[in-house]
């Protein structure tokens, strides 16, 4: 059957100036971040916290770091369980920490900053978690949905061999980290499932936001979307493992759909508002 599409081998160094490259996996983190940025230091966003703009950049700065350290520790620790590799790291002890080439775990980035929030809440003890999670989240979906385009072009987790096969799905290029048995074999494009997904809930935030639910309301309705969205990305996605059918993304996922309904339910059991 032939394919709509060939994959592009995009580099995934958007810029090289000489001995220092800029690689799209940072471009997308950045872009991230300051969408989170200019959506907090916003002024209705500002009076809502209560917080000014430097108080913003000083949470961001938490942020960073707990995303940064556990996105990667939970990478390097998923690794080492699924391809039993811990002799590579320890002859390379450099790629611990080798960030700038990809490696980053979604859920260890998202429990870095939980540890992050609530180490900035003890700063700010006049700020709710509820107040500060609603804020945060509402464009966090572009950050995410371009990590999972750079995971297109760093020719990086792939979904399974299409059965049967499917004109949009692609041969990855010869670089690509995927099973022998796999090479030259059309496999299902993943990534670009996910960040389709990943884009559709920013629409539902923000309509969500605008009707002014209570506190915590936006939070925790990103938290159970993504939940639904990752589950359903990983039937097509390749898995590291699985456990009874359930694959290891799928373990992550689906309970954070179950929290975030009782966080919901715990929101509107006890509304509380907090106003621009």
């Amino acid at each position: 059957m032939n394919h709509w599409f060939t994959y592009p081998n995009i580099d995934p160094i958007a810029v090289h100036l000489g001995w220092f490259n800029v690689h799209w996996y940072g471009i997308s983190y950045l872009i991230g971040f300051v969408a989170v940025y200019l959506w907090m230091s916003r002024p209705a966003g500002m009076r809502r916290l209560g917080l000014t703009r430097d108080q913003i950049q000083d949470f961001l700065v938490y942020a960073l770091v707990g995303v940064l350290v556990g996105g990667r520790l939970f990478f390097v620790i998923n690794d080492v369980i699924s391809k039993h590799d811990w002799p590579s790291y320890l002859s390379n002890p450099i790629s611990f920490i080798a960030v700038w080439n990809g490696g980053m775990a979604f859920h260890g980035a998202m429990i870095g900053t939980f540890i992050a929030i609530f180490l900035f809440l003890r700063k700010h003890p006049g700020l709710a978690f509820n107040v500060l999670g609603d804020e945060i989240v509402v464009l966090l979906p572009v950050g995410i949905t371009l990590t999972r385009f750079v995971n297109f072009i760093n020719n990086e987790l792939w979904g399974d061999v299409c059965k049967p096969d499917r004109p949009w799905c692609m041969v990855p290029g010869p670089n690509a980290d995927i099973p022998i048995q796999n090479r030259g074999l059309p496999l299902h494009p993943s990534q670009l499932y996910e960040a389709a997904l990943d884009a559709l809930t920013l629409p539902i935030l923000l309509f969500i936001y605008k009707r002014r639910p209570p506190d915590g309301v936006v939070a925790w309705s990103w938290f159970t979307l993504y939940g639904i969205t990752r589950s359903i990305a990983e039937i097509w996605r390749q898995a590291d493992f699985s456990w009874h059918g359930i694959t290891g993304g799928q373990l992550y996922a689906l309970p954070m759909i179950l929290i975030g309904a009782i966080g919901l339910y715990s929101c509107f059991r006890k509304p509380v508002h907090t106003d621009a």
